[in-house]
């Protein structure tokens, strides 16, 4: 019997049985996030997808990445951890106002008492925004100790430090009123 074992076990699967299935990620309106992600040496799991839609026009598709997974924004907001917000751009509305426009909202609805250098840092992030193409996308990476690296279509713009501006920026999308609504907000988070 154990003879018959090892060799069953020996054998291999004939070719017809397929090969597991690799990580395809996940897909948002045509968009397509890994799984998982590595930035700076760290493993980061996409968190949530969300579609930024203004009236019908489709914007961009988020994605958050996140060291530890979490349903919770106090706790996402509350770790000193890596974390990646992904945006990738789908129609011709990235513009850098309409950007900067929307991140000022943003600060001013889900951040009380937003300091002079906090606005200043806001300010910092407007001047180094372009406007974004069908297709490209920009990445706000944040990495404890270095800052909020700001990346748009594969370009290094620039690094914003210290986590009060990490947070606030992240505060625009799951923040208690985010700008692209609450159902953006629970998609990130992976509620829904």
């Amino acid at each position: 019997m154990l003879l018959t074992l090892l060799t069953l076990l020996a054998t291999p699967l004939p070719s017809h049985f397929p090969a597991p299935a690799a990580d395809t990620g996940r897909t948002v309106s045509g968009v397509t996030m890994p799984e998982t992600i590595e930035v700076d040496g760290h493993m980061l799991s996409l968190n949530g997808m969300a579609l930024r839609k203004k009236f019908v026009v489709k914007v961009y598709v988020a994605g958050l990445y996140l060291a530890s997974t979490s349903s919770r924004p106090e706790d996402i907001i509350g770790a000193d951890a890596p974390r990646q917000m992904v945006l990738h751009f789908i129609s011709g509305h990235g513009t850098k106002k309409k950007m900067c426009d929307a991140w000022n909202d943003g600060l001013e609805a889900n951040t009380n008492g937003a300091t002079p250098e906090l606005k200043k840092q806001f300010a910092d992030l407007c001047e180094m925004m372009t406007d974004i193409k069908d297709g490209e996308t920009m990445l706000l990476t944040y990495v404890p100790g270095t800052g909020t690296r700001i990346d748009i279509a594969g370009a290094e713009r620039g690094t914003i430090p210290g986590k009060d501006f990490a947070d606030a920026i992240l505060r625009c999308w799951i923040g208690p009123k985010p700008g692209p609504g609450e159902g953006f907000k629970k998609n990130l988070l992976g509620q829904s």
